[in-house]
């Protein structure tokens, strides 16, 4: 749980409530497709319609999804949970239920670790069960109608619900942002915020410190991280203010208005008891064997968080380097290259953290589609290990890199950046310089230790920027004494 961040006085309680689609090709209880993007009503079979005498059929890929998204945050997978039948009436829900997981959920417990800042929070997770989604409603302004898609409809959902332990909006959003990380890497969904693949409903409450959890309301379907911040950071406000004028908080469901930057209420919200959950009579208990557990373990990628904790054995990584550098797998990939390359570990996660990430956000590109590959950069960062060139000119071989490629020597030579390391060359030039800064010497030896960079930079500048800045440290101190 994480500490409390105050805003006007008041303490911030934030927990999430997160669908991720899982990749299946066909339903959860159906063979019908899940392809995003079709006319409307063409992927909806007998079953997703609930036309009488239709039986849904569990979809193994989806409970596999589900076991791995346990095993990546470390959860317990429940050998035995039960489908249960959620009772509402909406249009989009043919059979005016949804099949979910009540009492007995698949995934229970397990946790989310992610850095804000450099400061490193945990989020634990109270469970993730599978469902069904629903259908969509659309309505056309323009010529006065409504109409149901039921594409949608039996579309494999895992539910992940967390204890309400964050404290902030920001804190909130880098929570998301783990979480999407976590399921994308894996491979359960591809993340696609903007089709509704990676949904997250935040319930947010406000109270003063030490006082008991206020009334949440849930501000649905948030389809963007800046969107997430904004929704909650105005919800905050708006209770707050509330509350200050002696109204008290009713509990809701609560839309976002991306243009207006508000929240408002869309239906009083419902408890669990509103929903008559029973266990659904057609569909048996869904067992999962401890075999079947570690099966799919066995076929799992590295988890980005034993990746990172690797980095650190492995490389001497500092843990917040580690866990940067894990946030997609080509992010991982491109490190390892490079590090490899040049043999040089952290210089290599320095340069990719720093101005390799710089160039990426200014140029707005992903880390698949630089152009300097992982061993153009191995092989600067070889040179400025070596000490073939300083820092200062690894930077302009770095742009010329990223804007004509090229070889890294080549570019070396053509700009003639090679250091001077010539000691016997670097000592004609000191002792000019020092001849010539009388004043700059006395001072230095009469304990004035910034009277040093005075003779440095005419040194640098004689050289004409060539000289191995340590060597020339080294050599200078060495003749003052």
């Amino acid at each position: 749980m994480s500490s409390a961040k105050l805003v006007h006085g008041y303490e911030v309680v934030i927990g999430f409530e997160t669908h991720a689609q899982l990749s299946t090709h066909s339903k959860i209880f159906s063979r019908a497709s899940t392809a995003f993007g079709a006319e409307p009503n063409t992927q909806a079979c007998a079953v997703d319609l609930a036309l009488p005498g239709t039986l849904p059929v569990m979809n193994k890929g989806a409970v596999e999804r589900a076991i791995e998204l346990g095993l990546a945050l470390g959860s317990h997978i429940a050998e035995r949970s039960v489908f249960a039948r959620k009772n509402y009436f909406y249009p989009d829900l043919p059979k005016g239920y949804q099949i979910s997981q009540f009492e007995i959920p698949v995934v229970q417990g397990g946790a989310v670790s992610f850095f804000l800042g450099d400061e490193k929070k945990t989020v634990r997770l109270v469970r993730a069960h599978l469902e069904e989604d629903a259908g969509k409603s659309l309505h056309e302004d323009f010529i006065g109608q409504s109409g149901i898609d039921l594409n949608r409809a039996g579309t494999p959902l895992l539910e992940i619900v967390t204890e309400p332990d964050m404290r902030s909006s920001e804190e909130a959003v880098a929570y998301a942002k783990e979480l999407h990380k976590i399921v994308t890497w894996i491979g359960i969904c591809d993340g696609n915020m903007q089709e509704g693949s990676f949904r997250c409903d935040a319930n947010v409450s406000v109270r003063k410190p030490g006082a008991p959890l206020g009334t949440r309301r849930e501000i649905k379907n948030l389809n963007s991280f800046k969107f997430m911040q904004q929704a909650i950071d105005y919800e905050v406000r708006w209770q707050i203010e509330q509350i200050e004028d002696g109204h008290a908080i009713q509990q809701a469901t609560v839309l976002f208005n991306p243009d207006t930057g508000e929240t408002r209420a869309m239906r009083t919200k419902e408890d669990a008891a509103d929903y008559r959950y029973f266990p659904d009579p057609d569909l048996p208990p869904l067992v999962i064997s401890r075999q079947w557990v570690e099966r799919v373990r066995s076929e799992m990628a590295e988890l980005p968080r034993v990746m990172a904790e690797r980095f650190v054995t492995q490389y001497g990584l500092p843990e917040y380097d580690a866990t940067t550098l894990t946030q997609s797998k080509a992010m991982a990939a491109y490190f390892e290259e490079t590090a490899k390359a040049c043999g040089q570990a952290k210089l290599a996660s320095n340069w990719i953290m720093g101005e390799l990430s710089r160039r990426m956000n200014a140029d707005d590109l992903g880390i698949e589609h630089l152009p300097v590959k992982s061993a153009q950069l191995g092989a600067l960062i070889a040179r400025i290990a070596d000490d073939t060139i300083s820092n200062n000119a690894a930077k302009q071989v770095f742009d010329a890199l990223w804007s004509q490629g090229g070889e890294v020597d080549a570019i070396i030579e053509a700009k003639g950046l090679r250091q001077m390391n010539d000691t016997g060359a670097l000592e004609a030039i000191i002792d000019e310089v020092l001849a010539a800064n009388p004043k700059n010497v006395e001072e230095f030896k009469a304990g004035n230790t910034k009277a040093l960079n005075g003779l440095v930079g005419p040194i640098m500048k004689a050289s004409k920027g060539k000289a191995n800045p340590s060597q020339v440290n080294a050599l200078l101190l060495k003749k003052l004494g």
